[in-house]
């Protein structure tokens, strides 16, 4: 798994790229703060290499916490700035600092 940060110069705002190697997925959704954790809204593309990735808009000077849904299973990203313990989930989420 891998996260790419690109800041833009022009506007306040950081583009995250999200790649997830799960070749015998059928689908991989990244949810977290930054689109309010809606599953709908944060699909990847499969890719023919079998990587899904994806590409936000975040505000940037900010911390976001995350985390995978690979077929309707949550999963951290190993290469997360942090992790931080959610008591609502009972578990950590990886986090994201932009």
């Amino acid at each position: 798994m891998a996260i790419m940060k690109q800041y833009l110069k022009s506007r306040p705002v950081c583009k995250v790229t999200f790649t997830v190697p799960a070749k015998e997925a059928n689908e991989v959704v990244v949810v977290g703060d930054f689109n309010n954790w809606n599953s709908k809204e944060a699909c990847l593309k499969k890719l023919k290499n079998g990587n899904f990735k994806g590409t936000f808009e975040v505000p940037k000077d900010m911390t976001y916490e995350f985390r995978y849904i690979i077929d309707g299973t949550y999963t951290n990203e190993a290469e997360a700035d942090a992790f931080k313990w959610n008591d609502y989930a009972g578990t950590e989420n990886a986090v994201l600092y932009v």
